[in-house]
Parts: structure tokens; sequence; C-alpha cells
């Protein structure tokens, strides 16, 4: 059963601090991209295969960390998982290959890619606990903590080398860790009355409806992931390389989608209440793709950073409703499999940026972006009654 309404409390905050971790390295890390591809010397198609480094470890270890967390429980997994990120984050500027940098970038995905799982897992129980529409809450706190992570990645980017920068962000991982870790194993995990907790047997296999569902639910996030994955890999890179941006200027674009997001994710809630999912998953979507299409085609930075601005807008809100259906219907099997395709779509999408890149151009690149948030708009419509 649920535990009282202050451990409920308590728990939402070491959640949101976790979330808020999580984008603050990721984010740390994709500023400085730029650098690592000139420190390795590597061209677009070499850089998007060591990106996939990041895709292979996350998918992989997604499928495996909903088990986890039904033998170990939700919040171990997520400690653990938080570790690894924080160490691991430090590796790319160690490198000075692309193969190197795939290499290690394959820990580092792994990492990523279970700390999602097992923190939205808890994020899920924590929904059904308090029974109000709070999932866009948490990933707001990832938002911020990217804007804050790609705004201090910017203000350091000309006077602090890569392996010094990430290597700080290890350090500030490994405290909050320590602090909000302690916590989060105190707390009771607020499973509900139809839930098996952890080290249980397993609850019986859902039925093929849904199944479906939760693949439906998954593909909507991997159209809109797709997005936040191309933002954070090639989105300073676009502004840098085709618009001439300095390299501060151009660090800031996913600082203005970041904040954009974090703001459409902090009123997630209330048009949540007032709207229901559907509306808001179609009219994001929808929203987002008119912004890419600005971002990617603009002629120049400022109307390109509006682009960027309006595009965390749109898709502000669509993942985490996403993974928050998949997992009222399947537990953490359903997290696991809406984030597995939702994060695959995140971290699949820079390395087919990269190739398309290459075959044609990066801004052109970009537009697939736009294409897919559409295609999440269809879907939303076509399953508007569900």
């Amino acid at each position: 059963m649920p535990g009282s309404l202050s451990d409920l409390t308590r728990l939402r905050t070491v959640l949101t601090t976790f979330f808020a971790l999580d984008g603050f390295i990721f984010a740390g890390w994709v500023v400085r991209i730029p650098a690592i591809k000139q420190q390795t010397q590597a061209s677009a198609t070499e850089l998007g295969l060591a990106l996939l480094g990041v895709s292979a470890g996350a998918v992989i270890t997604m499928i495996l960390t909903g088990r986890l967390c039904r033998r170990y429980g939700n919040h171990t997994v997520t400690v653990v998982c938080a570790v690894l990120l924080s160490l691991s984050v430090a590796l790319p500027p160690l490198t000075h290959s692309a193969l190197a940098l795939g290499a290690v970038l394959l820990i580092f995905g792994a990492a990523y890619g279970g700390i999602n799982v097992a923190f939205n897992s808890a994020a899920v129980d924590l929904v059904a606990a308090l029974r109000r529409p709070i999932m866009p809450s948490f990933h707001a706190a990832f938002s911020l903590g990217g804007m804050v992570g790609a705004g201090l990645g910017g203000l350091v980017a000309g006077s602090l080398s890569p392996a010094r920068h990430l290597l700080g962000l290890t350090a500030v991982g490994l405290l909050v860790t320590a602090v909000a870790g302690r916590a989060l194993l105190r707390l009771e995990p607020p499973v509900p009355a139809d839930r098996p907790r952890a080290g249980t047997p397993a609850p019986r296999r859902p039925d093929t409806r849904t199944r479906g569902l939760v693949i439906v639910f998954g593909l909507i996030a991997l159209c809109t992931a797709y997005g936040e994955g191309a933002m954070a890999d090639w989105g300073a890179l676009h502004l840098e390389q085709d618009l001439d941006a300095h390299p501060g200027l151009a660090a800031a674009g996913y600082s203005c989608f970041a904040l954009t997001m974090t703001l459409g994710r902090l009123s997630g809630t209330v048009l949540l209440e007032r709207l229901g999912r559907t509306p808001t998953v179609v009219g994001g979507a929808a929203l987002a793709a008119a912004g890419m299409l600005l971002g990617s085609l603009a002629p120049s930075v400022w109307p390109a950073l509006l682009g960027y601005a309006v595009t965390g807008l749109g898709l502000a809100n669509i993942f985490p409703v996403a993974v928050e259906r998949a997992g009222a219907l399947a537990g953490p099997g359903g997290v696991a499999t809406a984030s597995t395709l939702g994060y695959g779509g995140m971290l699949l999408g820079p390395p087919t940026i990269g190739f398309m890149a290459d075959w044609f151009s990066l801004p052109t690149a970009l537009t697939s972006v736009a294409v897919l948030a559409a295609v999440a708009a269809v879907i939303g419509v076509a399953t508007r009654r569900v």
C-alpha cells in the first residue's frame, strides 16, 4: 500500500533530484560534442557511428532493466545506475579516435538507459499512488537539469577543456547521488495493490491488446524523442557549422530548447487535467513539427533559435505521457518497452542524422525531426479513442 502523504512528498522530491541530475550530466556531455569531434578528428559519419555506442548501450540495458527493477526494486537500480552514469561521463575526453569514443559511449549509454527505466518506473508508481498526472513535472526536472548543464557548458566551452569539465560533472554526480541516493533507499516504494513488490514472482504476462497498446505508446515516444536526441547532439553543431554562430551562442541553442521544454513540462499537469491526453499529444506534436522546420531551414541564427524554442515547447509533454501510460498498463515492463522504443529514437536519431548530413546536408537531415513529430500527431489522432 502507498505510504503516508509526507513520505510520498519526500519521494517526489528525491526522484525529481535524480531526473534533474540525469539531464544535467547528459547535457554537459552533449555541448562538448563539437570539441570531442575535433579531438578525435572524426567525420560526420564516424561521429554518428561513435554516438551509436550510446544507443546500443542504452537499448540493451533498457531491455534488462525492467527485470532488474522487478527483482531488486526501482530505487536500488536508480542509485546504482546514477553512480555508473557519473563515472562514465568523464571517459569521452580520454579518447583520441572514433572507435575508442564509441567504446566508452557504450558504457555511458548503458548507465543512461538503466537509470531512465528505473526512475521512470518509480515515478509511474508514485503517479498511481498520488492519482494525479504529475509525470511531466519529473521530466521538467530533467529538462531543467539539461538547461543548466548546457548553459554551464556554454559558459566554460572557451576556457575549460572537455576533460576538466566532464570530470567536474563526475564529482557533482557522485556528490548528489551520495545524498539523494541515501534518502531514496530509505523510502518505501509506493506499490499499487495490483502490482507485486520487488522479489516476488513475476505477474502474469499482459495480453495481446495490452502489449499492442504499450508498443503504440512507445512509437509515439520514439517519434518525439528522436527530436530530443537530434537537438542534443546536432543542434549546437548546426548553429556553429551552418550558421557561423560563436561556440557559446551555439551551445545556447540547446539551452533555448531545454528552457521551453522545461516550461511546457512545468505546466504539463495543469494542461493534462484541462485538455486531456490526446489534445496535448496531438497539439504538441504539430507545434514541434512547425518549430523544427523553422529551426533547421532558417537562414540565420536568431530565427533558428526561435525554431528550437518552439520545438521544445511542442515536444514537452508527449514523451512523459507515453511512458506513464505504458507503465500504468504493464508496470516496469511497460516502462522498459516504451522507454526502449522512445530512447531508441532519441539515441538512434543522432547517428541517423549524421549519415543523412553526409549524404545531403545537416539542415536537410534535421527536417526529419519535423517529419517524425508529424507522424506522432497522426498516431495520436488515430488512437484518440483508446
